[in-house]
């Protein structure tokens, strides 16, 4: 059986106030072709769809959009909720959606009625595990700990073998968390909440082996075949069967570089999954700039990035004037501008407040505009002009 794993679309996140609803579009559509090419049965998607838990009307006709595409397509859709999500209106009507080949699991004890599907070689089990925040689960079931995330995946990990022990077949499960062993580069960034805080913990990786309390690449005893996890937003493999796919569009400056796609997993009879990375299309690149203004919009070897998303970070001693305005003209998605002057004088509050009962009038000003200039100081005219109002004015000495 071939299986797509995808997670993380966020319909509806906009990017630095631009909508992305256009560019996610091209990626599904993408993501479709895909399916059809390579005769994909099952897509799973694990959780965060929306990235609202409000979603807008143009966010609900692009959802129905591809799900309709994927089921033409040939494939079956199992998708979880994700903490981005409201469980309630993703999983509204389900079970009529369920008639049609897409799977919604939203339910916090939806995870105990597995999806199945059969090929060739028999049934294949989904098991989906909608993000659960202990507080809302654990009142159903009162006999276990469940006062955070490790608990609650440990224990429903633990039923869904004991299910899996006596329908026998191969079986996938969908979870969406932050799994322990996540490397640096493809760890959380800003646009993930963090599900750590308030007694959330990391999950441990063997929470999804076979025995649950120990994890191996082996063949899977009781255990699942295939691991679709989602919250991270780059592709991780933290093991043979335990995957991230990241999420399919870049969302963050903090991505860029990151690969976007999905991956295949072909899941055959008695041996380990085939798994493959299968690349989707990235509708505008993100790119990081630094150096001065001036050097940002002459220097010839800028020219390729003038049609990606932009952030710039000016190195002028002094911060230009109407520095995004100047920089659009050249790079029209220009969407954040950072002054960060590469020399920066380590100026003392307390010195500099002494320094003023010290001080006349012109060397106030002088020392100000230093101040503020990151050691710059006045130019000849601002000295005369400085010199002229103050002399017109009158204002003498300031004593303490």
């Amino acid at each position: 059986m071939k299986i797509l794993h995808t997670s993380d679309w966020h319909i509806g996140r906009t990017f630095h106030t631009h909508s992305t609803l256009g560019h996610l579009r091209g990626v599904f559509e993408a993501l479709v072709e895909v399916v059809r090419e390579r005769e994909v049965q099952v897509v799973v998607v694990a959780g965060d769809v929306f990235d609202s838990a409000m979603p807008s009307a143009d966010s609900y006709s692009l959802l129905a959009w591809v799900l309709r595409e994927l089921r033409e397509a040939g494939a079956v859709v199992v998708m979880t909720s994700g903490n981005h999500d409201s469980a309630t209106r993703l999983g509204f009507q389900s079970e009529w959606a369920g008639l049609a080949g897409i799977h919604i699991i939203t339910r916090p004890d939806q995870f105990l009625e597995p999806v199945t599907i059969a090929d060739a070689n028999g049934p294949v089990h989904f098991y989906g595990i909608p993000y659960l925040e202990p507080a809302m689960i654990r009142h159903l079931f009162p006999e276990e700990t469940l006062r955070n995330h490790e608990q609650v995946l440990t224990f429903a990990m633990r039923r869904i073998r004991e299910d899996l022990a006596g329908r026998g077949g191969r079986s996938v499960v969908l979870a969406h968390c932050f799994a322990a062993g996540v490397t640096p580069a493809a760890e959380a960034t800003e646009v993930e909440r963090d599900i750590t805080a308030g007694g959330l913990d990391l999950v441990p990786l063997a929470v999804f082996g076979p025995s649950g309390d120990a994890l191996s690449d082996g063949p899977p005893s009781h255990g699942p075949d295939y691991v679709a996890l989602g919250h991270i937003h780059g592709r991780a493999t933290l093991t043979d069967r335990v995957r991230y796919s990241g999420a399919p569009l870049h969302y963050s400056f903090s991505e860029a570089g990151k690969p976007r796609g999905a991956w295949l997993v072909d899941l055959q009879a008695g041996r380990n999954a085939e798994v493959e990375w299968v690349a989707l299309p990235v509708p505008r690149r993100l790119s990081v700039l630094t150096g001065e203004i001036e050097e940002l919009l002459t220097a010839e070897e800028h020219e390729r990035f003038e049609a990606d998303w932009v952030s710039a970070v000016l190195t002028d001693q002094v911060r230009p004037l109407d520095g995004m305005r100047r920089l659009q003209k050249r790079f029209p998605h220009c969407v954040t501008v950072e002054h960060r002057p590469l020399v920066v004088v380590d100026t003392d509050a307390a010195s500099y407040g002494a320094r003023l009962h010290q001080q006349n009038d012109h060397e106030i000003v002088a020392g100000f505009l230093e101040f503020v200039r990151n050691g710059v100081g006045q130019t000849d005219f601002e000295r005369e002009l400085v010199a002229e109002l103050l002399a017109a004015n009158n204002l003498g000495e300031i004593t303490a």
